[in-house]
């Protein structure tokens, strides 16, 4: 940590999170909070909250939040400590000489270097392409069907066939071997010496939306190995946060992306007319891309390969972009692999008659999922619709998770109120949101139950932050080591000792986390989605199967992690279970 905590806090404290987000978002008070159009995701009805005697911030459609640090980060794409720096310049606080990280000043100097080098690379690229030494390489792409507007605008090159050419070229501007590593562009070894990572490849420059070259993808030319190579991840480089073709994309008129699993699936859609295509960069599609996207639309139509390894593409990245508040479509490709190759033989009207044709995501995934299982027995049955249940919990809000719940049931054939009752006892079962699994892998059953545990634990601190009676009906029952994961822990010490000592801050909490994603991840436990379920009784009741859960999984590590010999710990175990007895009886109360 470069700064003291007292320091971060007064930083923070005279920051009032209203009077900064008001400089990005137009904010309207509507009773004790203040709400606006969300600035992370597209919407046409505020659901962006600031409060505040919280001084936290929270979207209830896209589900982020945090402190006035967090918005900072998250809106510039700064880290902890740039922002940290940005805020106290706002308020006029000078951040001691000794306290401030020559790293932090370091690593800014080195992002725009890196940024720097990187275009200068991606022009070598481009005029190699259009040179004679890059003929066969341009043939490659024109015979892919791309004319010399589209190799223009996405800026494609070629890498010499010679290893060192472009390391050579970017010496004479003068940037030493140290920089030229730490771009990704050249690699160092005992037996080879220093040499491009790009060689006798077209090159595709991957932009951040504010169009800037933040790395490379290359694609071999003839028979070499890897075919697809792309940049290493670097501090202007994260795979996870990007998307290629982000850039064009997010400025098209639709209210959708499509989204692909290559570059060339990208440059042959947007040639083709449709413009808001965009790829993962060579990495499976993450939460951060899932985040990023929903900055600009709520939906995506998924246009991964046809063949088994794109659909379990698709079924992984289904449940992630519901996670981001996002509704995802499945475009099939059949006969053929993927868009490229749908365009070329069948042409933009055919691919467009496609994209309205596109299939519900989530029936999607249960299609694919009703293969598991032998539906022609009554437990193949019941176990698939056991299963279906707890993905069903996946939607938080009530209209929709009945919609879905009467669109499976017509499907399926199935009673709509049998099936709701079905969903309502999962929820409760599994605290309230378990995460959906993957049927008949029993070798994933106890990785399952632990994110069970970890969601009720979450579930439990976003509730503890929220209402000051919960603190006063469990604090006799559940205390910080309850909680398995250290960071929880963490989180739920500081939580305790702030109750005890009458001040309850979540915003001051997240102070005492100054790593990025630790920050981020301690302000989503502030914010966990607690899905509400139809009456009080059952809401109550499932906060109660929430605290025991959260007592018995800590009970059953305690057991597990016991010493034989140790009497006092074995003596603790039983006084536990006792409580965990008289919690069972404790009537919860939410009025």
């Amino acid at each position: 940590m470069y700064f003291s905590e007292d320091l971060i806090e007064e930083i923070r404290s005279r920051n009032d999170i209203v009077d900064v987000i008001s400089t990005y978002v137009k904010l309207k008070k509507s009773g004790s909070n203040y709400f606006g159009l969300c600035p992370f995701h597209n919407e046409k009805s505020p659901s962006f909250s600031v409060s505040p005697s919280k001084q936290m911030y929270h979207c209830f459609g896209c589900g982020v939040g945090g402190n006035v640090f967090t918005f900072v980060m998250e809106y510039e794409n700064f880290s902890f400590m740039e922002a940290v720096r940005m805020l106290a310049e706002r308020v006029g606080i000078e951040i001691p000489e000794e306290e401030y990280s020559e790293e932090a000043k370091e690593r800014a100097n080195l992002k725009s270097i890196l940024l720097e080098v990187n275009k200068l690379a991606a022009q070598y690229f481009y005029v190699q392409l259009k040179s004679e030494q890059g003929k066969y390489a341009h043939t490659y792409l024109t015979k892919r069907g791309l004319n010399e507007e589209t190799i223009t605008a996405f800026g494609l090159g070629y890498s010499h066939k010679y290893r060192d050419d472009l390391y050579k070229y970017l010496k004479t501007k003068g940037y030493s071997d140290e920089i030229l590593v730490k771009a990704g562009l050249i690699s160092v070894s005992e037996k080879s010496g220093v040499f491009d990572k790009f060689w006798n490849r077209v090159m595709f420059p991957i932009m951040d939306v504010n169009n800037r070259v933040i790395g490379f993808g290359g694609r071999v030319m003839g028979d070499g190995e890897p075919k697809y190579l792309n940049s290493p991840e670097t501090v202007i480089f994260d795979k996870s946060r990007n998307l290629y073709g982000l850039n064009r994309a997010r400025t098209s008129r639709k209210s959708y992306f499509l989204l692909c699993e290559g570059y060339m699936d990208v440059i042959a859609l947007h040639q083709a007319g449709f413009t808001n295509a965009v790829a993962s960069l060579g990495t499976a599609f993450t939460p951060g891309h899932a985040s990023l996207i929903k900055r600009y639309v709520n939906e995506v139509y998924l246009t991964f390969d046809s063949d088994e390894a794109g659909t379990k593409a698709a079924l992984r990245a289904i449940p992630i972009l519901k996670e981001a508040g996002i509704i995802a479509k499945i475009i099939r490709m059949e006969p053929y692999k993927d868009p490229d190759e749908f365009i070329k033989h069948l042409g933009t009207e055919a691919f467009e008659e496609r994209i309205n044709k596109a299939r519900n995501g989530f029936l999607f995934s249960l299609e694919i999922l009703e293969r598991e299982y032998d539906m022609n027995s009554p437990e193949g049955k019941t176990s698939f619709f056991n299963e279906v249940a707890k993905r069903l919990n996946q939607f938080e809000e009530e209209i929709e998770r009945n919609n879905y719940i009467e669109a499976v049931a017509e499907k399926y054939h199935v009673g709509y109120e049998n099936l709701r009752k079905l969903v309502a006892t999962m929820a409760i079962k599994h605290g309230l949101a378990a995460p959906a699994t993957k049927a008949k892998q029993t070798g994933g059953k106890d990785k399952n139950k632990e994110d069970g545990n970890l969601q009720s634990q979450k579930i439990l601190l976003t509730w503890l932050a929220e209402d000051k009676r919960v603190f006063a009906q469990i604090k006799k029952y559940i205390f910080p080591e309850d909680f398995t994961k250290d960071l929880y822990k963490s989180v739920a010490n500081i939580l305790y000792e702030q109750y005890e000592s009458g001040e309850v801050k979540p915003a001051q909490v997240m102070n005492y986390f100054t790593d990025e994603d630790e920050h981020k991840e301690v302000a989503s436990l502030f914010h966990t989605k607690i899905q509400r379920l139809d009456t009080k009784a059952e809401q109550e009741k499932a906060l109660k199967e929430t605290i025991i859960r959260v007592k018995t999984n800590s009970i059953n590590e305690a057991t597990r992690l016991l010493e034989p010999t140790d009497i006092e710990g074995l003596q603790k175990l039983m006084i536990a279970r006792r409580n965990l007895q008289d919690l069972q009886k404790l009537h919860i109360s939410i009025d």
